[in-house]
């Protein structure tokens, strides 16, 4: 063997060992990746519902990052965009009386999770019409379950 065919071996020999390496690499990142879960349990939100929405906030202050979670407790008012991954949901809560609206994605990676507190009646898809309602009238019935009659 002359020394060119030499040289033209250990060039093979190392780019074999570097793709080998690399594979391993992309191998393990699969691995990484299916182990993330695709969705979140998202439970059944209707409008109606008094939910509590767990949101994650990131805090910066003076170049150090805080995480913290921060509760939205309120009426869902509307769904809006079926139920896929761009679908909103508005809650509706009355701070120091005055009315405070939120929309939130419902597949938003900032929310931690959804708590359905109570579900009430609703003869309407949209419940827009709690926004001027007061007092009495901006009261929802509470679903009752039927083998409480019996």
């Amino acid at each position: 063997m002359t020394e060119e065919t030499k040289k033209e071996e250990n060039n093979t020999e190392n780019e074999v060992e570097t793709i080998k390496a690399e594979a391993d690499e992309v191998e393990t990142e699969v691995v990484v990746e299916e182990n993330i879960p695709a969705t979140k349990e998202i439970p059944d939100i209707k409008p109606g519902d008094t939910v509590k929405v767990y949101q994650k906030i990131t805090d910066v202050r003076d170049g150090k990052t805080k995480e913290r979670i921060q509760v939205f407790e309120g009426v869902v008012l509307a769904r809006k965009h079926g139920k896929g991954i761009s679908s909103t949901f508005t809650v509706r809560k009355v701070i120091d009386g005055v009315g405070v609206e939120r929309i939130f994605p419902l597949h938003a990676p900032f929310i931690e999770k959804i708590e359905i507190i109570r579900s009430s009646r609703v003869r309407r898809a949209k419940l827009y019409y709690l926004r001027e309602a007061k007092g009495r009238k901006a009261r929802l019935k509470t679903k009752e379950d039927k083998t409480q009659g019996e």
